[in-house]
């Protein structure tokens, strides 16, 4: 256990940022997994609209320091492709 007040602070602001980044990364999957059943059932606008919903958690992951940037841009950069080749328009 710490003993200094810096370090008892310091240990409450990393487990209120740890529940943070948990709750955001949680959103990610789930969006991640919603885009995904889109695109397996071949829904090109639906898999569309939540790929924005994506893009956008994925940049602010990365504003946040939560996700590394070449990540998000792999990701996204992935499921566009993946969005782009649903044949039926």
């Amino acid at each position: 256990m710490a003993h200094r007040r810096s370090s008892i602070k310091k240990i409450r602001i990393d487990k209120r940022r740890r529940l943070q980044n948990l709750r955001i990364i949680s959103e990610l999957k789930t969006v991640t997994r919603k885009v995904q059943e889109s695109i397996a059932a071949k829904k090109w606008e639906e898999a569309l609209k939540k790929s924005r919903e994506l893009f956008s958690k994925l940049d602010k992951a990365v504003k946040k320091g939560i996700l590394h940037k070449r990540r998000a841009s792999r990701q996204k950069s992935r499921f566009t492709l993946r969005i782009n080749s649903i044949p039926s328009r």
